[in-house]
């Protein structure tokens, strides 16, 4: 099903999720990098707000969230996500792996979008939560092979992918 209202809903979040990853990676990116992130950042930006425009010119449009369990399975798959994410963050950060929490925390989110796919009846959310998967992993090998750190890497790369989706919901959108 189409849910022109979840469609521009996930412009705004992801467009504000990829924001979010973008102020990650500017932990300690190459200087170089700096106003090509910020670029992005300010894009995410606009992205964002032009969700939020259109859900609320949309709010009576319907939404996957309203047909059966679907609302309280989101909340669910949310909370969880929040959960564990902040409990792996707190053991790394114990433990003195701190460089490891963006990584882990894009694994998460990735991981959590296989259990949206089925809330939202959308099966891109697959496509990215597989994506978000792989760079979770990604980073970890990369860092590891170059001067650059997790964050950065992971933060740029899981902002950009949000940054895609965000946009192609913006096409589904139209």
């Amino acid at each position: 099903m189409h849910f022109v209202r979840d469609y521009s809903m996930m412009v705004a979040i992801f467009g504000f999720f990829s924001m979010v990853w973008y102020g990650w990676s500017q932990e300690n990116p190459p200087k170089n990098w700096r106003k090509v992130i910020g670029f992005l950042t300010g894009l995410a930006l606009l992205v964002c707000l032009s969700g939020i425009y259109l859900s609320i010119k949309n709010w009576e449009a319907g939404t996957a969230l309203a047909a059966g369990h679907s609302l309280n399975n989101y909340y669910v798959f949310v909370i969880l996500e929040f959960v564990i994410a902040g409990v792996g963050v707190f053991i790394l950060y114990r433990k003195g792996g701190m460089e490891y929490a963006a990584p882990w925390v894009c694994f998460i989110v990735g991981a959590h979008f296989f259990g949206l796919r089925y809330v939202f009846q959308d099966f891109s959310l697959h496509i990215l939560g597989f994506l978000l998967v792989l760079i979770a992993g990604a980073s970890l090998y990369l860092s590891q092979k170059s001067s650059l750190n997790n964050s950065t890497l992971t933060g740029l790369a899981a902002g950009t992918t949000l940054l895609l989706f965000a946009a192609f919901n913006l096409f589904r959108f139209i």
